[in-house]
């Protein structure tokens, strides 16, 4: 039903993505080309072999660490147009980059930190209802988290980011992971969840 409202809802917003990738030399050829992040494109034991801190490596470990696959983002069902039907779908399937760019676990607090600089990024209905309904899931302590860390710094970035659809990711993979947050001029994150998952907290 979410993909279903995010299809339904965005058009406008979608053709204007769009004619931002078609702004950007990068995000030209993504839409030209039109890669599709599945695990039948990703050459993983390449990834698996990329020195630690590079972005390819740490979105493989992403991915095992929270035993998630690209496999899993549905296809395109109500959009027309075909151009952007595949905006649509490379934003579903850069989602779980983000995570990996925003330095973001997958539980709820995580979620609802992407949810809040995709809302921004992209201006998408769906991500603007999930960043609004999302903190209602949270408890005390992660609304405080969210409401006075978090949050500012994912709307921030959201909002001065690169368009996060022009990158061809799949050519990136042996980039440093701070040197591409750099390029797209996103902050690493006021909360480092990678030192609280190793310690146990």
């Amino acid at each position: 039903m979410v993909a279903v409202l995010g299809e339904t809802t965005g058009h406008l917003v979608l053709i204007n993505l769009r004619d931002r990738m078609r702004n950007d030399p990068e995000g030209y050829t993504v839409l030209t080309e039109r890669p599709k992040i599945r695990l039948s494109t990703l050459d993983l034991e390449k990834m698996a072999s990329l020195p630690d801190g590079s972005f390819g490596r740490e979105y493989l470990r992403f991915l095992e660490d929270n035993e998630v696959t690209p496999d899993s983002r549905a296809e395109v069902k109500f959009v027309d147009d075909e151009e952007l039907a595949y905006v649509m779908l490379r934003y579903r399937e850069v989602h779980d980059l983000m995570h990996t760019l925003l330095g973001m676990p997958t539980n709820m607090l995580g979620e609802v930190a992407v949810k809040w600089f995709e809302a921004a990024q992209t201006g998408l209905p769906m991500c603007a209802l999930g960043a609004l309904l999302g903190p209602l899931r949270l408890n005390t302590r992660r609304l405080q988290s969210l409401f006075t860390s978090l949050g500012p710094w994912a709307l921030q970035n959201g909002w001065q980011a690169r368009c996060v659809l022009s990158i061809f990711y799949e050519r990136r993979w042996d980039q440093s992971l701070e040197e591409l947050r750099r390029e797209l001029k996103i902050q690493p994150p006021p909360v480092d969840f990678t030192k609280r998952r190793k310690n146990g907290r």
